[in-house]
């Protein structure tokens, strides 16, 4: 069942909430538990998306100080990504509330950027680590350098404000080809893998693979 099928009522019954944090408690536990059994590099992180509503709640920061806790991972191993319209909903808060996530070294990511509204000072002021650029935008990406749209200016804009930049959505040898053209440091999509459950995931994690 896809994210785009299920997320929307989820949101629309309030469960959107409740899903999430059991989600970035179970992401945690299996970082964890990779970790204690030395599959992985203690410094390996992993990201989780947190939605919008769950953004608002007031006792946010509580509820990711009591996962971390009960999983013992390491604040600086857990990303998470809020997306940009997230943000400038709650736009009065948002800056307080990311700076006391970082605080606790925990990695932020602001996802689908580009698709939003935000303007560059406001980004300016956000203490986060990483941009992630929209797949709309990187499924336009054939090869010509006539499709190339706005993600040279998104890469340049996070190079910039010294942070890091991801691309979404990379379904092709060609689409990886161009962005690694552009200096963009991150991707994922699924020219990489479909999703996996997490004996596959360590398995693919361990065989080391090169693209």
């Amino acid at each position: 069942v896809y994210p785009v099928e299920f997320i929307p009522v989820a949101e629309e019954t309030g469960l959107i909430t409740p899903i999430g944090y059991w989600v970035l408690r179970e992401s945690c536990h299996q970082l964890r538990r990779w970790q204690e059994a030395k599959l992985v590099e203690e410094n390996l992180t992993i990201s989780v998306n947190v939605s919008a509503h769950q953004f608002t709640q007031p006792n946010l920061i509580k509820q990711i100080d009591r996962i971390l806790a009960e999983t013992n991972l390491n604040p600086q191993c857990l990303k998470l990504e809020i997306t940009e319209s997230a943000l400038m909903e709650s736009s009065q808060s948002a800056t307080t509330l990311l700076q006391q996530l970082r605080d606790r070294q925990i990695q932020l990511s602001i996802d689908d950027f580009g698709i939003g509204y935000s303007s560059l000072s406001y980004l300016h002021s956000l203490p986060v680590n990483t941009l992630k650029v929209d797949k709309s935008f990187v499924q336009r990406l054939d090869g010509s350098s006539n499709n190339l749209g706005i993600v040279p200016a998104i890469i340049f804009i996070a190079q910039t404000m010294e942070m890091t930049v991801i691309a979404e959505g990379i379904e092709t040898p060609q689409q990886l080809d161009q962005l690694r053209t552009l200096n963009c440091h991150f991707s994922q999509g699924y020219l990489f893998s479909q999703p996996l459950i997490a004996e596959e995931a360590i398995n693919l994690i361990a065989s080391q693979p090169r693209w």
